[in-house]
């Protein structure tokens, strides 16, 4: 079963999910990637605001690539979300509430999830054709110097995702190893 959830995301769904769950997400989120997310810090460290307010929203880990005629967006995968641990604790802090990106996470980012009662999902790497018919509309709303790396404004219909880490520590990433250890022992 699919869960539908509408971004941004209250409090109240984010409880709600479990590392494992499958998720069609719809509605607002923003993309940012290494340089705008260095450029987000810089910001919060000098305690000046940010170009777009970030509380309770959700950065995905992608930059899109330059639309085709008729399209919103080009493509869009996510990136590799470790890229971002040094930054994403002070982001959870600031408010941000949920994070799209593949790949596992350190530790750091694995408390400040608990700490600050938000969620990892985890995309489908290497299909960001299909990613990017999910998106309805793209702008960009800050940082336009960085091109595709630009932080834009995402409206999205049904994008499939996986809760790979929950506020509550789970983390599908720990839970799939271990499985496949123990059924490696049974069938020894």
């Amino acid at each position: 079963m699919q869960i539908r959830l509408t971004a941004p995301l209250t409090r109240e769904a984010i409880a709600g999910l479990h590392a494992g769950d499958s998720v069609l997400l719809s509605g607002v989120i923003y993309t940012a990637r290494d340089a705008a997310h260095a450029r987000l810090c810089a910001a919060l460290a000098q305690g000046e605001p940010l170009p777009v307010e970030l509380k309770e929203q959700t950065i995905f880990y992608a930059g899109p690539t330059p639309p085709p005629p008729g399209k919103p967006t080009g493509a869009i995968g996510p990136t590799t979300s470790v890229r971002m641990d040094a930054y994403t604790p002070q982001l959870l802090r600031y408010g941000v509430n949920a994070l799209i990106g593949k790949g596992g996470r350190t530790q750091p980012v694995q408390d400040a999830l608990k700490e600050c009662g938000a969620v990892y999902f985890a995309a489908i790497g290497g299909c960001a054709a299909y990613m990017a018919a999910c998106v309805e509309r793209c702008d960009v709303v800050a940082y336009d110097d960085l091109g595709t790396e630009s932080i834009k404004r995402l409206v999205v219909r049904d994008m499939p995702l996986t809760v790979a880490m929950d506020m509550h520590g789970g983390d599908a990433y720990q839970d799939g190893m271990a499985a496949y250890a123990a059924s490696r022992q049974e069938n020894g």
